[in-house]
């Protein structure tokens, strides 16, 4: 029995129609190598099949599912069952690359396509029975924590340099031990390549590697390396990191890959600016690394002087300035008053200002630029009062807004 079909129903059907008739097709990639170590995410699933691309688009038609060519020049079909999408690639060799893209024909041989991926724990197949397919020595390199390149890791890392960053995010998500010397002294000899890159790509394995278990380690070895400052355009400070991941298993907070990276590369706006042009990210993530850059609320501030702090910048924020100054801080994980902070970030109901525009114009203000101003300075009174809601503060602070 496959045990990556339980609970699949869809997947079922998706082998059932392409693993017959003279064709085969096993589960292939990310989701065996997780299984096989234990990992018990929901990984998405692969699939490889000697069938190629139009045949496995009439199977899926005639058996009911939805056929999307999502890759089509390359192989890739995404098959919908039970709304789960199923990426289903027909076996194929890449028979000419520049280190971006691939040109490539299909075929039918397991070991020419498992021979064409980067790492060998990700070249396991698994069949529609549950055998498990080894051609490249996968199975003991997963389970020793061993990423290794299939075969030659310089004409890997030529084939696509994004396999350089993909190396040490395999090595922080599943390394155990030291990360493969040839593989690392190949990285190094290729780092040049990851300029031909788009930033998205590389943004996108950054993100991931900065939440794998050994982040930091691997990020030691990276600037160690000198990879770490090629990629990020600037010196990376890889013990707050650190210490950071230390942070948020103490107060079982997850890890979070926009506050590593502040943690990482950011101590003021220039550092926030130019990441979002180097890594191209996206609006939201550009803005929070921004708002990583200011001061942060800490310990010797009086409890109301941090509420009214946490009030102005709003929970996210203020708890990720507090999360990176406690761990630029070299308090211990024990300290009370880090502790205390970050309860009341995670814990403190952010109060809504009562008043209204409405109540300054009763009180006699007309509409105008100086209501918002009279609206703005009881605000700021109602703040620093430590947020009342009685309606005797709550009419002095209009009367004396609107005075």
């Amino acid at each position: 029995m496959n045990p990556l079909l339980e609970g699949r129903p869809g997947l079922a059907r998706v082998l059932e129609a392409l693993d017959r008739d003279g064709e085969e097709a096993r589960i292939v990639g990310g989701a065996v190598r997780d299984w096989l170590v234990g990992r018990r995410q929901r990984s998405d699933i692969d699939i490889a099949t000697t069938a190629r691309p139009e045949e496995v688009v009439r199977r899926a038609r005639a058996g009911g599912l939805k056929a999307v060519p999502t890759g089509f020049e390359h192989g890739t079909v995404t098959l919908i069952a039970d709304g789960e999408p199923y990426e289903v690639t027909t076996l194929r060799q890449d028979i000419e690359t520049d280190g971006r893209r691939a040109v490539v024909t299909f075929g039918r041989d397991w070991r020419a396509d498992a021979e064409r991926r980067d790492f060998t724990m990700n070249a396991l197949y698994l069949t529609r029975d549950g055998e498990l397919v080894d051609l490249v020595g996968g199975e003991q390199d997963a389970r020793a924590g061993h990423v290794r390149f299939i075969g030659e890791a310089d004409r890997r890392i030529t084939e696509d340099y994004l396999r350089i960053l993909r190396l040490f995010r395999f090595h922080a998500a599943y390394g155990r031990g030291d990360i493969d010397a040839d593989a690392l002294a190949a990285a190094i000899r290729h780092k040049d390549g990851l300029a031909r890159l788009s930033r998205e790509r590389v943004r996108a394995e950054l993100m991931k590697l900065f939440v794998a278990p050994r982040a930091a380690e691997t990020l030691a070895i990276m600037r160690e390396a000198g990879l770490l400052d090629f990629v990020l355009g600037r010196p990376g400070d890889v013990a707050t990191v650190a210490r950071l991941a230390e942070i948020e298993a103490a107060l079982d907070l997850p890890p979070d890959a926009v506050r590593r990276l502040g943690a990482l590369a950011v101590r003021g706006e220039e550092d926030a600016r130019a990441l979002r042009e180097e890594l191209r990210l996206s609006n939201a993530e550009a803005a929070r690394l921004l708002a990583m850059a200011g001061p942060a609320a800490t310990p010797g501030m009086c409890e109301k002087g941090q509420k009214a702090f946490l009030y102005r910048m709003g929970r996210e924020a203020f708890l990720d300035r507090a999360l990176i100054a406690f761990a630029r801080s070299g308090a211990s994980l024990e300290d009370k008053g880090w502790r205390a902070l970050i309860t009341i970030a995670r814990g403190w109901p952010l109060p809504v200002f009562p008043l209204k525009a409405a109540d300054l114009i009763a009180a006699g203000l007309t509409p105008g630029p100086a209501l918002g101003a009279a609206l703005k300075r009881a605000e700021e009174a109602w703040i620093e009062a430590g947020f009342p809601m009685d309606a005797a503060a709550l009419e002095r602070f209009v009367r004396e807004a609107v005075g």
